[in-house]
């Protein structure tokens, strides 16, 4: 079945334009870069700090969760290792496939996001899908390595965003940040 959905995207998908695309759009997961950035980034605005640093922590989880231990536990090979095609639109990675660590830190940023702010949240979503596709089109995962890291890296988002915030402050999660700086500012009033 895996094999299945992967020789259905090569044959049906393929196109110069998305050829052009997923290479950009995968590169934009490489070790998590667009999710750290997002992340260094709302740790500038006092509304959304402690979310950037939920973030951070939850990248780091998978990281270790994901990359370090589950990989390294399931050492499944690639699809293009399997069955190598002689059009790869990107390096061949060297490191197992199973699961997904671009998926899984797409996913963790996703439900910190979403669960943080739904405008953020929503665009956070789509750049996470369109990473996942990317990992399928490339053929670097089967779709089992991209559902298992999405589903893996939802549920550390979801823990990192439920405690996280309950670590470093005592609240229960991290959309106290706004509810915090609103009272502040009532106060102030």
């Amino acid at each position: 079945m895996d094999f299945a959905v992967l020789e259905f995207i090569q044959e049906k998908l393929r196109c110069g334009f998305l050829d052009t695309l997923m290479p950009i759009i995968t590169h934009l997961g490489d070790k998590g870069i667009i999710w750290i950035l997002t992340a260094v980034v709302l740790l500038f605005f006092k509304e959304y700090r402690r979310c950037g640093a939920i973030l951070l922590f939850g990248l780091l989880a998978g990281l270790i969760v994901g990359n370090l231990i589950m990989k390294n536990i399931f050492d499944r090979s690639r699809p293009c290792w399997l069955e190598p095609i002689a059009n790869m639109l990107i390096a061949v990675p060297e490191d197992y496939s199973f699961p997904s660590g671009h998926t899984m830190s797409s996913a963790i940023a996703a439900a910190v996001l979403v669960l943080r702010d739904r405008r953020i949240g929503v665009p956070a979503v789509i750049i996470a899908l369109s990473i996942a596709f990317s990992r399928l089109y490339l053929y670097v995962h089967f779709p089992t390595d991209v559902l298992v890291g999405a589903a893996v890296g939802v549920l550390i988002g979801i823990v990192a965003y439920r405690f996280g915030d309950g670590l470093m402050t005592g609240k229960t999660s991290c959309a106290s940040d706004k509810e915090e700086i609103q009272a502040k500012n009532t106060e102030k009033s």
